[in-house]
């Protein structure tokens, strides 16, 4: 098991994380439809080149370009049957950059959630997305990962079986969801259920958290609900934030985020109790960077409430500053029993 990801919590207040990696592929060449994945065979250099920018602007952790990497995305592209491959091959891209940095990086696996609905609500099995999870991880696994990110998540029962299904490799798992419909996850969780269904999953994360959504102030305010129902000085929470709010410009997608404004970001999640802080969607170097030279020699303040972070972030719908207050007794879903194997 690798503990590398353990090692520089134990020695460090926080550490920083990635950013997007989609976005980048699309400033290198990839277009719409095209399979990130198969670029970590097909155009292995220009992956490297993600991790590298990242690397160079103080990330500790990279993320493996790997997000739809599992049986049920790859069928999309006629790629079901070369899962392990193309995960294995962006695990060994992701170490090479790691190794060659002269400090220490942790590889983080990236594992999203497998489009398919699991039953009831769909026809995907808990034991069937399990195995799923499972390939993607041995691949991971293979390749040289630290850690296994299950993350962009929104069901219990799916969070449930992509844990288990890291589980087979014995490596470390880092789980985080995306509160983005009215601060819940698209199937209803607040942060402070969302805690407590990671506090409940087997293995138990060794760093929990929020990420993408539709912007930072949204994303702070989950780590606010988040942090409330956590352990204070037990669990690490993680923040990866949108890049400003993503805007329909001249037929593309663009983010409104500037550096200025992720520095921002990167501070109030600090404040609010995350102790990994990175970036999502529309994030780039320069961007993590900010981030980087935000937070060195930062001294955390109070946490903020939800006016400090409207003034200094943007607006919050009014749900979500619901969504971001804990529960009250008996409100929240019943503690689920671990499911194990």
């Amino acid at each position: 098991m690798s503990d590398r990801l353990q090692r520089l919590l134990e020695s460090r207040p926080y550490l920083i994380a990635d950013g997007a990696m989609g976005t980048n592929l699309f400033l290198r060449g990839l277009q719409t439809g095209d399979a990130p994945e198969l670029w970590n065979v097909d155009h292995p250099d220009r992956i490297a080149s993600v991790h590298q920018e990242f690397v160079d602007a103080g990330s500790d952790i990279i993320l493996t370009n790997t997000f739809g990497c599992n049986r049920h995305r790859l069928k999309l592209h006629k790629a079901e049957d070369r899962t392990h491959e193309l995960n294995a091959a962006a695990a060994r891209l992701a170490r090479a950059v790691a190794d060659k940095s002269g400090r220490e990086i942790v590889v983080a696996g990236s594992m999203g959630p497998t489009g398919e609905l699991l039953q009831p609500l769909g026809v995907l099995t808990f034991e069937e997305a399990k195995e799923a999870f499972a390939e993607q991880a041995r691949g991971l696994a293979e390749g040289g990962a630290d850690v296994l990110w299950i993350e962009t998540m929104s069901a219990a029962n799916e969070t449930e079986a992509a844990a288990a299904g890291a589980a087979t490799t014995g490596l470390p798992v880092v789980t985080t969801m995306t509160f983005d419909t009215n601060g819940r996850t698209m199937m209803g969780l607040t942060p402070a259920e969302a805690a407590r269904l990671f506090h409940d999953l087997y293995p138990r994360p060794v760093a929990f958290g929020s990420n993408c959504g539709t912007g930072p102030a949204e994303l702070v305010a989950s780590i606010i609900g988040l942090a409330k129902a956590s352990v204070a000085g037990a669990d690490v929470i993680v923040a990866k934030g949108n890049c400003g709010i993503p805007e329909y410009v001249e037929g593309k997608i663009q983010f409104s985020g500037t550096p200025e404004l992720m520095a921002e970001y990167a501070r109030l999640a600090r404040d609010a109790g995350a102790r990994i802080i990175g970036a999502c969607c529309g994030s780039q170097g320069q961007h993590l960077k900010a981030i980087a030279d935000a937070l060195k020699d930062y001294v955390p303040q109070a946490a903020p409430d939800l006016v400090t972070v409207e003034a200094r972030l943007g607006a919050l719908t009014a749900s979500t500053k619901g969504a971001a207050a804990p529960a009250a007794e008996g409100e929240a879903e019943p503690r689920r029993k671990r499911r194990r194997g």
